[in-house]
């Protein structure tokens, strides 16, 4: 179920300017994206635009509530993620821009590399198609599992060809992940919920994905907004210089920014 937390009040007016401001309302997870859309508000502001956050505690309701009109937009996923969602779910939102890469990670608290893995060791992936798959295909790319041809990126357990260590897969909630680590033997865990929980996505991880996985994550907005001025505006704030430099001095290459 939703669970809306504004991120924060609005500042004080200021001047005519902002009397005229144009106000929207952005759907985040918590963590780094809902740090960096801060900050996107802050440039936006004297743009005329003033950005209401929201924070979600999951990756279902953000596009649920923009198709419902709820929000404006939202920021928290990338293209296969939205791409399987309006498939499923006919929502009729669309991908106005990229902004951050979070490479996926795999932790453990049992061993200290990937290859201490033990024969038939339990590996926690996320339950959604789409990071499940992003899991596997990491595994896949280390060479532990062998994945069917042509599979693409909605690769599910079904279709792992060949498993030499006999790992086992658990499925779970991806905000659920990283309370998982105690109760397995190693966990693929998003980095915005990894870094929430504490975990060091730079030096904490026992396998990490590439650089260039197409995971890109992006903002969303409904089809019929996407040509509003509102929308350039909130891009542009996105894109901007401070933003960036904001993103690269806070995390320090666990977010990259991909613009």
């Amino acid at each position: 179920m939703k669970r809306f937390v504004a991120a924060a009040a609005f500042a004080a007016v200021l001047g005519a300017t902002s009397a005229f401001a144009e106000t929207i309302k952005v759907g985040v997870t918590p963590g780094e994206h809902a740090q960096i859309m801060e900050k996107v508000k802050e440039v936006a502001q004297p743009k005329g635009l003033d950005i209401e956050i929201f924070e979600f505690s999951d990756y279902v309701v953000p596009n649920q509530a923009l198709n419902d009109g709820e929000l404006d937009a939202n920021s928290f996923q990338h293209k296969p993620y939205l791409d399987n969602q309006i498939a499923d779910r006919k929502f009729d939102i669309i991908d106005v821009a990229y902004t951050v890469n979070f490479p996926m990670g795999v932790y453990s608290k049992k061993v200290t590399s990937f290859d201490e893995l033990a024969e038939g060791a339990t590996i926690a992936i996320p339950n959604d198609p789409t990071n499940g798959g992003r899991a596997l295909l990491i595994l896949a790319d280390k060479g532990a599992i062998k994945l069917k041809e042509g599979v693409g990126l909605k690769v599910t357990v079904n279709d792992i060809a060949e498993n030499p260590k006999n790992f086992k897969f658990v499925e779970l909630d991806a905000a659920q992940l990283p309370r998982s680590i105690d109760d397995v033997d190693a966990a693929a865990i998003n980095t915005n919920y990894a870094l929430e929980a504490g975990l060091d996505p730079m030096n904490g991880t026992i396998l990490k994905e590439g650089e260039k996985a197409p995971y890109i994550n992006l903002i969303a907005v409904r089809t019929a907004d996407k040509d509003k001025p509102w929308v350039k505006t909130l891009i542009e704030s996105y894109h901007s210089d401070p933003v960036k430099q904001f993103i690269l001095d806070k995390y320090k290459g666990a977010a990259v920014p991909s613009w």
